[in-house]
């Protein structure tokens, strides 16, 4: 383990944060690609949040900041510059401090996630992506996957206000290529889930899997159980899948990127 007066700071703000797996992981990446650094845990209020990201940016050795719940939407005004993509989702995962002093803002859930997919053999370039879920981490991957050249983006979510707001948003940034979905599968190659549904023992299917078919890629967000109940249902009828933990590694690696080179942030306040 580095740690000596030379090691760089990426604190992960959070409240709670006792339950967040990142640190160990992610200082553990830094390490295997030789850098001297560590992500500690920083358990803080909102109350204190912007105070706390004020006072530690003028830490030196302070390199950029990990977020985490509750604080990805107040990160929005804390960073000097936000990415495009961060500004469409509404908030921000990864902080980067430039040289000068300047906090770059990213959102990367969508990045993750898409990536996670693309290590399976899957590509949403030219298919038709059907995505359960609309909140922030759903508003990332919905924006990723229209980014990445899917053809139609069908969203469902049981928060219809939620979901309207979300389409009318990707209909401005990519017109007329999202639209309103339901759980029915039929007609899309790719079938994500990005809501907790599947967690707990009785909940249902996240879209209805007796009408899902060999050739379609499902993939799912959720960690526990490892192996989601609509990935086992769609491996039984052979198809490609990832699990919640393709889409964790594949984020960390680009945390880390962000971590040391900044990222893209595209958008000046």
């Amino acid at each position: 383990m580095f740690l000596n007066g030379e090691t760089q700071l990426y604190p992960i703000l959070g409240d709670p944060i006792a339950q967040v797996r990142s640190p160990q992981f992610l200082t553990a990446l830094l390490h295997q690609r030789g850098i001297n650094a560590q992500v500690p845990p920083f358990h803080v209020s909102s109350n204190d949040f912007a105070g706390v990201i004020h006072a530690l940016k003028q830490v030196q050795n302070v390199k950029g900041f990990v977020i985490t719940i509750p604080h990805k939407i107040p990160s929005l005004d804390v960073c000097d510059q936000v990415s495009e993509r961060a500004q469409f989702i509404g908030s921000v995962n990864i902080i980067h401090k430039s040289e000068d002093g300047l906090l770059h803002g990213d959102n990367v859930d969508g990045l993750g996630y898409l990536d996670g997919i693309e290590k399976e053999g899957f590509s949403v370039f030219n298919k038709r992506a059907l995505l359960i879920g609309a909140g922030g981490a759903g508003s990332a991957v919905a924006f990723e996957i229209l980014q990445r050249g899917a053809t139609h983006l069908s969203v469902y979510d049981v928060d219809t206000q939620r979901l309207e707001r979300l389409i009318n948003a990707l209909n401005l940034h990519f017109p007329g290529q999202a639209s309103l979905g339901s759980t029915n599968p039929e007609g899309y190659d790719l079938i994500a889930n990005v809501t907790p549904v599947g967690m707990r023992p009785n909940d249902p299917y996240p879209v209805e899997v007796e009408k899902l078919l060999p050739h379609q890629f499902i993939a799912d967000a959720i960690t526990k159980p490892e192996i989601s109940p609509m990935v086992e249902y769609a491996r039984s009828l052979g198809c490609n899948t990832m699990v919640g933990a393709g889409m964790f590694n594949a984020e960390a690696e680009i945390l880390v990127d962000f971590m040391v080179t900044g990222g893209v942030a595209q958008h000046t306040k």
